[in-house]
């Protein structure tokens, strides 16, 4: 099926190119979205008259999302979520997550544009793609952890899993010390316990 597109579309074409596409990608992404018009002689004269005006447009909305593209890039999120003690989220981090926290924080970010390659469904930082503009993508950081106070230690470069391992380490060490400790005043009393044969060879050794 031939579409001609009304903007720049990743891996197919920029605005105006007539392109080929499957009809279930054309209906129910391209068409429905308005980014590109079945490619009949109508619509592409439709277009050319039109030219001027939607490029005009294109400029405009380019320049709002590279403006808010130079504020929220690299930003990171705090996104509070209940997890077992292993890491994992019950349930998982979606886009319409993404875009909240981004709008709470105040940016104005649509759930369409937020790009999540891979599910987030542990703790952890996790990087995902802002499609502010067909021509500006930029990444963000969600900070997903079960607190304030763990998400402020995942962004000073610790895991959660190093915090489990440096706790259960300490809890060996102060244990093994306790050991060590009752070890050494046991040894202690043994030295200042006198031999009772010692004892009995000296009250031989007294004069009567």
């Amino acid at each position: 099926m031939q579409v001609i597109l009304l903007e720049r579309v990743a891996k197919l074409g920029q605005m105006g190119d007539i392109v080929d596409v499957k009809p279930g990608f054309a209906r129910n992404y391209l068409l429905l979205q308005g980014k590109a018009l079945t490619a009949s002689k109508e619509n592409v004269d439709r277009f050319e008259a039109q030219k001027a005006d939607l490029e005009a447009r294109n400029l405009e909305t380019r320049k709002e999302a590279e403006a808010l593209a130079q504020k929220i890039e690299g930003e990171q999120f705090v996104v509070i979520r209940q997890a077992s003690d292993g890491g994992n989220l019950y349930g998982s981090v979606t886009t319409r997550d993404a875009a909240n926290v981004a709008t709470e924080n105040g940016f104005s970010v649509d759930r369409k544009q937020v790009i999540i390659r891979q599910p987030i469904k542990e703790l952890g930082l996790h990087e995902v793609e802002l499609h502010l503009h067909p021509e500006v993508i930029v990444a963000i950081t969600l900070n997903v952890a079960r607190s304030p106070e763990e998400a402020e230690l995942q962004a000073s470069g610790k895991s959660i899993q190093d915090q489990q391992a440096e706790e259960e380490a300490q809890a060996e060490f102060e244990v093994s010390q306790l050991f060590d400790d009752i070890g050494g005043a046991a040894s202690d009393d043994d030295d200042d316990t006198p031999a009772r044969g010692g004892d009995a060879e000296e009250a031989e050794q007294q004069p009567s």
